[in-house]
Order: structure tokens, then sequence, then C-alpha cells
């Protein structure tokens, strides 16, 4: 596939260069085995890698609920976001270094560091004690946060190297494994922490850990690389200058990084914001699992119609229906309420966690730049993550004024909405003019 330089030098009528691109494009599809044992032994282990590093991360409104009302309640709701988000912020700028690396071809040394880094910051958090703060911020914010995000950029670019036709919809079905951990992991730790069968802080978490450790030594087992890394590495100056000049990258980007501020809200909230409203305890801590679950089907449907109507215009129907229902959240508080909005806005929250790499990958005009240019993503997305939810919760308050944190961030979506148009006309823009740009 030519570099975005390269069209723009070209000459050739637009005709030509539909010859061109398609022949190009025959001769990129031959290159990738579609399939295979190794393909789908890789597309296994990182999925389960998604599970057990970002599922995680998605799951930390168990945490924040249990923080709050039971275990660092010297803090303030604000404060204790602060673990989420961090955590999240390091998770997507990790994608910057550890993108660089896979690049360079140290793919194994980055993954398997990064599984016994997350292994060994949940065995930590379990020596945690009640309102020592900092313990935990170091174990489950940084230690773990930087775990996830050795791992993302390498196992969703590896899984790109066996894919072509179907990468948008391999890509997705990934990108699921972060939905199912948010699923497990919930279930797991509201069924040990509290309740008549609870095991106590410590050991829920160490429970939580085994189980992680042992999936992800499954999955490093099963990934393996096909392509050899490119004998000259990748010149990240000269690709950030050519990201800066990519109107449709940076549109692309900015919409990622403000709907990434909107997106963690109902993750991190949902199950105080269910107990602060003095609903059946059982369905407060299932009301996360609720909306993980729909999430899944989120990304699958989202795949789907990436495959069918483009990676661009699925991304843009996420932001905006994920737009409408978080300011939906203003007026909830009841449990067909939540149940309702937790559904719904799963699937929205699905759509757009599967749309990040497809996007990229639709952005990326040359294959080799894949790595850096998803690294420089996430360094852009880490912003949102890390300022997102501490604002929450200081809007929110120890009076918990709900409706403050449901309308910033709504406002906050909605911009970010309107950025992914602007990438969607752009990117119809540059076909026009014959530019060239992957197929979304």
């Amino acid at each position: 596939m030519s570099t975005l330089g390269k069209a723009m030098e070209q000459m050739s009528t637009p005709r030509t260069n539909e010859l061109e691109k398609h022949r190009q494009d025959l001769e990129d599809a031959a290159e990738f085995p579609e399939g295979g044992w190794a393909a789908w032994c890789t597309v296994l282990g990182a999925f389960l890698i998604q599970v057990c590093s970002y599922g995680y991360t998605t799951s930390f409104g168990v945490y924040q609920d249990y923080y709050t009302e039971a275990y660092i309640t010297n803090q303030s709701t604000s404060a204790i976001s602060w673990i989420g988000s961090v955590n999240a912020f390091l998770y997507e700028i990790g994608g910057l270094a550890s993108g660089r690396l896979y690049d360079r071809g140290y793919f194994y040394p980055v993954v398997w560091g990064g599984c016994l880094l997350q292994a060994f910051s949940l065995f930590m958090l379990s020596l945690a004690k009640p309102n020592q703060y900092y313990q935990v911020f170091l174990a489950q914010g940084v230690a773990s946060g930087l775990s996830a995000g050795m791992l993302y950029v390498p196992t969703m670019a590896v899984v790109a190297q066996y894919f072509c036709k179907r990468r948008a919809l391999i890509m997705t079905i990934v990108s699921s494994g972060v939905a199912v951990g948010s699923v497990i992991h919930p279930i797991m730790l509201n069924n040990t922490l509290s309740g008549d069968r609870s095991l106590g802080f410590a050991n829920s978490v160490r429970a939580s850990a085994g189980l992680v450790s042992g999936l992800m030594l499954i999955a490093c087992c099963l990934m393996r690389t096909r392509q050899k890394p490119p004998e000259t590495s990748v010149d990240y100056r000269k690709v950030a200058k050519g990201c800066a000049t990519d109107v449709a990258f940076v549109f692309g980007t900015l919409s990622l990084t403000i709907f990434d501020i909107a997106y963690y809200y109902p993750l991190f909230y949902i199950q105080l914001d269910a107990v602060s409203h003095d609903l059946d305890s059982t369905f407060s801590f299932y009301s996360l699992v609720i909306l993980n679950a729909a999430s899944f089907v989120g990304q699958i449907v989202a795949g789907l119609l990436a495959d069918t109507f483009g990676v661009p215009n699925v991304l843009v129907l996420a932001t905006f229906g994920g737009t409408i229902l978080i300011f939906g959240m203003i007026a909830i508080s009841t449990i067909p309420g939540f149940v309702v909005f937790a559904i719904i806005y799963g699937v929205f929250s699905g759509m757009f966690l599967a749309m990040w790499s497809p996007t990229m990958e639709v952005l990326t005009p040359n294959n080799e730049e894949l790595g850096a240019r998803m690294g420089i993503l996430c360094a852009f997305m880490a912003i949102g993550g890390l300022i997102g939810s501490p604002i929450s919760g200081a809007l929110l308050g120890n009076s918990y004024k709900w409706w403050k944190p449901a309308l910033f961030n709504g406002i906050v979506g909605a911009l970010g909405c309107f950025l992914a148009v602007g990438m969607r006309l752009t990117i119809d823009k540059q076909r026009f003019r014959g530019i060239s740009i992957t197929d979304p």
C-alpha cells in the first residue's frame, strides 16, 4: 500500500488510481494466511490477554464501590477514582513504548514481562491494608496499569500479521475479551468480597490473581509472531510528523481521546450509583456485570457492522449512542431504569471499544507504521482516561449529585461524536482526491 506522501505525488487519473489501489490490495491480501492453526492460536491468546489486562481495568467499578463503602473510607470518591484513572492512563500511554518495542521485534519479552507484572501487582494488592491508600494506588493504579500498557498494542498488532480481508472482524473478536473479563472479574469479586460467602479482601484478590496468572500463562504459550521485524526500525519522528499533517488521523485521535473521558464514567460509577439509590444490594453488584455482558454483544455487532458499513461509520454510531445514554443517566433511579441503561449503554460502549484498533488500521496507509500509530493514539487517549473519572468524582461530591457528572460527560461525549463525523467526512474527501488510505 503506497504511503500518504507517495500518493500525493501521483499525477495519474482517478481511474488509474482506482486500478492501482485494487491491484495493490490484491497483492497485500495474498501476503496473509487468513487463518490456520498458528493464526487462531494467536487470536485465542490475544483474547485471553484482553480478558486479564484491560478486562480487569474496566472492572474497577467493583473496587470503586468497595473502597468507598468499606476499605478506604478515609478518602473521597474522587481520590479513590484516581486509582482506576491512573490504571487506565498507564494502560493507554503504555502503548507508545510497547508499540515501538513491538516494531523492533521485542514482542515476546514485552508480553511475558507484562503478564508477570500483572500477576505480581495483583498479589501485592492482596497485601494492602485497610485505609492504606498509597499501597492500593501503587499496586492497582501504577503496577497493574503499566502491565496493561505493555500488553495491549503488541497483542492487537500481532493478530494483524495473520489477517487482511477480515482484520476488522478478527480484531473486534480479540477486543471482546475485555467484555468477557469485565463480566468474569466483577462476578468473582462481588461474591468473594461481600456477602455470606465473603473471603475477605486479601483472599478475594489472591483468588482473582491466581485466575489471571493461569490464563495469562496459557495466552503466552499460544501466541506466535509470523513476520520478521523490519530491517530498519520505524522512524517515530517521521511517523509523528505524518500523523500531524494527516487531517483524518487528527480528527480520529481527538474523537477517541475526548470520548474516552466520558466512556469510563458509567463503567466506574454505575455500581456506586445503584448503591447510593438504595437499590437491592444483589442487583447493585450485578449492574456492572449486565453492562459488561452487553458490551460483549456490542463488540461482536460492531465487527459485523464494520465489515458492511465501514469502521468510521460504526465509530460515529457508537459515540452518538453512548452520548445519548450518558445524558440519560441523569434520570435513572429504579432497577428497571438501571437494567435498560446498562444493556443499551453496554452495547454502544462495546462498539466504541471494538473500534479503537480498526480505526487506526483504517487510518494507517503503511502497515509497518501500525504499531507506531497505535502507540501515538494510545498516548493521547491516556489523557482522557486519566482525567475523566476524577472530574466525575469531584462533580459528584460527598452529597452524590448524580446529574452533574452525567451532564458533564454527556457534553464531552457529544464533542467526541462531532469529531468522529469530521473524521468520516475527511476520509471521503481524501478518497475523492485519490489519496491512498486503507478501505474502511
